[in-house]
């Protein structure tokens, strides 16, 4: 059985969460949750009658600190951490993803993520596309699913798929929409690993960000909807010679209006917010079109 585990990021439920899966030997997570939110994630594994120690697999999506950042806290208490080939030098030294974090995060870096150290490389399992990891009874496999990141799984457990963010942010059934922060965007990618994601006929989506749904179909058109629309906006803002700053707060009230417009209040839009700075996906389709798509920005 699949347990969820809401992290209570920055004193907000809903927002990221971290899935419990109890076996034979123990109990797995997918994710780990920030650093920052690690005692509430120990909270809830007590609630589920165990302790850090009974981690014996940590799967990861990608490495992302919110939802890696307390990976070597688990791996400290003994369990193995499950990551993408190009994500695992990261968590063995977190240097570069601490750098790159900071010139994002600055001040708020450790308010926001806590505290970043290396996992033990005799922790870290290095999972391929397709590799299958059995745990207790259970068997985990991983698909690459690029596109949000270059170091992205999803993790399928029967016919339920743990997304991570290749299928986006929706938070208590409202809209789905596509994080886009630097430095790795790549539009095509993503919207092929939502076609992946489509082929695997998964039951229930389980996101990161936030929940379990089972209209899966219709997420997905959603999501790939929504994706295309955001990066040709951004586009056409950059083939205007508009400064990418300034695109900022009229990208901010494009994504507010969407999101009032399906029903959400002001502190709803300031959850969705908390999820997905609608800021960062400025800066990461900017990011998108020049290094990869620079022809589309021409005459």
């Amino acid at each position: 059985m699949i347990r969820p585990i809401d992290t209570g990021f920055q004193g907000q439920e809903g927002i990221i969460a971290v899935f419990a899966i109890p076996h034979q030997s123990g109990v797995a997570l997918v994710e780990s949750g920030p650093e920052s939110t690690f005692p509430r994630v120990v909270e809830g594994l007590r609630g589920l009658g165990y302790e850090p120690g009974d981690v014996t697999d940590v799967f990861l999506t990608h490495i992302h600190l919110d939802h890696a950042g307390a990976a070597w806290r688990f791996a400290e208490a003994g369990a193995r951490i499950h990551v993408h080939p190009r994500g695992a030098r990261h968590l063995a030294d977190p240097s570069r993803l601490i750098q790159s974090a900071e010139r994002i995060y600055r001040d708020r870096m450790k308010a926001l993520w806590g505290e970043l150290r290396p996992v033990p490389e005799g922790r870290l399992s290095v999972a391929e596309d397709g590799a299958r990891v059995s745990v207790g009874g259970l068997t985990l496999v991983a698909h690459e699913t690029l596109g949000h990141a270059v170091h992205h799984h999803a993790w399928q457990l029967g016919d339920a798929l743990f997304t991570g963010d290749v299928a986006g942010v929706r938070l208590a059934g409202g809209p789905v929409l596509p994080p886009c922060p630097p430095p790795d965007i790549q539009v095509e990618d993503w919207l092929a690993s939502i076609e992946r994601v489509r082929a695997l006929a998964p039951e229930t989506l389980y996101l990161t960000h936030f929940g379990a749904y089972v209209d899966v179909e219709r997420h997905l058109g959603e999501l790939a909807e929504r994706l295309k629309d955001w990066a040709d906006w951004i586009r056409k803002g950059l083939r205007a010679g508009r400064d990418p700053e300034a695109l900022v707060p009229a990208f901010e009230a494009k994504v507010h209006a969407e999101l009032a417009s399906a029903g959400l209040d002001e502190a709803g839009i300031a959850r969705y917010e908390l999820a997905n700075p609608s800021a960062y996906s400025v800066h990461g389709l900017v990011r998108y079109w020049q290094k990869h798509r620079p022809e589309a920005l021409a005459g």
